[in-house]
Parts: C-alpha cells; sequence; structure tokens
C-alpha cells in the first residue's frame, strides 16, 4: 500500500490533528526539538503505542505549539539534518530496531 499523499492531504490531516485537545499516544507535537537520539525514541514509542491503540498511523508533526496547537512553524528540516556526515533518516534508519516504517514528509 501506498502512503503516498498529496499536499492538500496532508495539509487538512495536519488541521484535523491540531483540532484535538491534546497530544495522545499516537501523536507528538514539537516545535523545534530536534535531537537525534530523542527522535529516535519518540518514532519507536510512538509506534508502539499507535498498534497498542489499533491506529494504522502515528504522527510526529513540528511546527506546532504544545499548548493550543497553534501551527508555528518550526527552524528544524529532518531531510538535511545530519547526525555526523550521516543524514538522519539513514541514521535512524539504521539503528532502530526493530525496524520500524516511518517516513519524514514536508
Amino acid at each position: 500500500m501506498s502512503t503516498d499523499r498529496p499536499t492538500g492531504y496532508l495539509v487538512s490531516l495536519v488541521r484535523e490533528l491540531c483540532k484535538l485537545p491534546q497530544e495522545t499516544e499516537w501523536l507528538e507535537f514539537k516545535v523545534n526539538d530536534a535531537q537525534p537520539q530523542e527522535i529516535g525514541e519518540l518514532l519507536s514509542a510512538l509506534s508502539n503505542s499507535s498498534a497498542l491503540a489499533g491506529k494504522a498511523f502515528a504522527y510526529l508533526v513540528w511546527g506546532i505549539a504544545d499548548g493550543d496547537h497553534a501551527i508555528v512553524g518550526t527552524q528544524f528540516s529532518p531531510r538535511v539534518a545530519k547526525v555526523g556526515n550521516e543524514e538522519l533518516e539513514n541514521w535512524l534508519l539504521k539503528l532502530l530496531t526493530p525496524k520500524i516504517h516511518f517516513r519524514f514528509l514536508r
């Protein structure tokens, strides 16, 4: 099953997630927090929690304020982030065990 989605769908999804009263076990908002180790831990926790909650997907969304879920933007770009000389996404794919499917979308 393809998970490619048009930009309009992703914008709508983020707006719907922002309407939730609080973060959930399958949803985490961040503004600029971008520590590679923390991202890996969050991806793992969100993956496990979403499975236990019966959700097909979990979401880690940057650019959203925690308190009021306002869309505030972010300086973090996971597609250009590196750990040493390695791209963040490759680093995470290599180190997360068990392997989980995740993608950074923009």
